[in-house]
């Protein structure tokens, strides 16, 4: 080979290599952070504001690349959270705290979604069960594994209502609407983000529900937050606080568009229907936008409500309150302004 070949290959593969340093380059600068997010529960309309965050590029404009899992609990949450199975997540900040006292699981909550509990009862709309304090002498079903059973002998109690006086029923969770609706029950204990699939069994039956929500007779505290592994939080600061910003964002359109976040859980979980995620959406935006928001901002978490979230808490699993601080399972610098 003459010179001139020579020095004409050496260009080429010089060139060669300089165009794919580049590409290399330029897809490593543009890389999106990864984001491993960990469901509470299986997907529905109350986990839209992920998948709304996803499909309406939220977290693409903060280079984030979100990918989601479902989950069985709050306990389930926090524990894959605390052994690196996951990243960013949703857990009650009651399971949180009880986790942090406990056994000082490295999980800290970024951000409060649902600033008021859902625990509630059920009752047939014709029943004279019109508040929590009419339950005395009723036979009340419920799941043996709701977090609710912590928190209801210090509702019976704030409403005067003798606990001796009710007959609890622990059954499968998918039994206790039907056992109401035929009568074998007087009142159900359930969730406010069930309202959708009880209503609609309920018009199935020829019947409808009221709703008596706990946090209307007097038990005040957090409930779903954002939360997130120490270890992330640590290496990957910026990275969290991208993602609570794009997070809230979604939040925001989530309630402000119901129905097409409603489609869009459904395009991204086809089991979940479509109507049945817009009407859960609907149906907990007290849950997410109400006075305690109004008044605190949007995510924020108060030292007056964390503690007293605590005080309920500690006094349900009686725990000596003064045994744990709450405010050592709170990270706040992530709060967007």
């Amino acid at each position: 080979m003459n010179t001139t070949c020579k020095t004409s290959l050496f260009r080429t593969l010089c060139l060669a290599g300089a165009v794919a340093c580049t590409a290399f380059n330029i897809n490593t600068a543009f890389a999106a952070d990864k984001v491993r997010f960990q469901l509470d529960w299986l997907p529905g309309g109350d986990k839209a504001p992920v998948y709304v965050g996803i499909k309406k590029g939220f977290f693409d404009a903060a280079d984030l690349d979100v990918t989601v899992a479902s989950g069985r609990g709050s306990n389930d949450s926090i524990s894959k959270l605390a052994t690196g199975n996951a990243d960013i997540g949703l857990s009650d900040l009651v399971a949180l705290l009880m986790a942090k006292a406990q056994n000082d699981v490295p999980v800290s909550a970024l951000y409060s979604v649902f600033s008021k509990a859902p625990h509630a009862f059920y009752v047939p709309s014709d029943s004279d069960v019109k508040s929590v304090k009419d339950v005395t002498g009723k036979r009340i079903a419920t799941s043996p594994y709701t977090s609710s059973n912590v928190f209801l002998p210090l509702l019976l109690e704030v409403n005067g209502v003798d606990p001796d006086s009710i007959k609890l029923i622990k059954a499968d969770a998918g039994a206790l609407n039907p056992m109401l609706l035929s009568g074998n029950v007087d009142v159900v204990i359930s969730w406010v983000t069930d309202t959708v699939i009880y209503q609609q069994q309920a018009q199935s039956a020829g019947k409808t529900l009221q709703i008596l929500p706990w946090y209307d007779a007097g038990l005040e505290f957090y409930s779903t937050s954002v939360i997130a592994s120490n270890r992330f939080i640590n290496e990957h600061p910026d990275v969290t606080k991208r993602f609570v910003a794009a997070y809230k964002k979604a939040i925001e359109y989530t309630w402000a568009h119901p129905e097409e976040s409603g489609q869009i859980v459904h395009e991204m979980v086809p089991e979940v229907d479509a109507s049945t995620a817009t009407d859960t959406i609907n149906s907990i935006k007290s849950l997410v936008y109400n006075a305690v928001s109004d008044q605190d901002g949007y995510g924020a978490f108060t030292q007056e409500r964390l503690a007293t979230t605590w005080q309920w808490t500690a006094k349900a699993q009686n725990i000596a309150v003064d045994s744990f601080d709450p405010e050592s399972a709170v990270n706040r610098q992530f709060i967007p302004k």
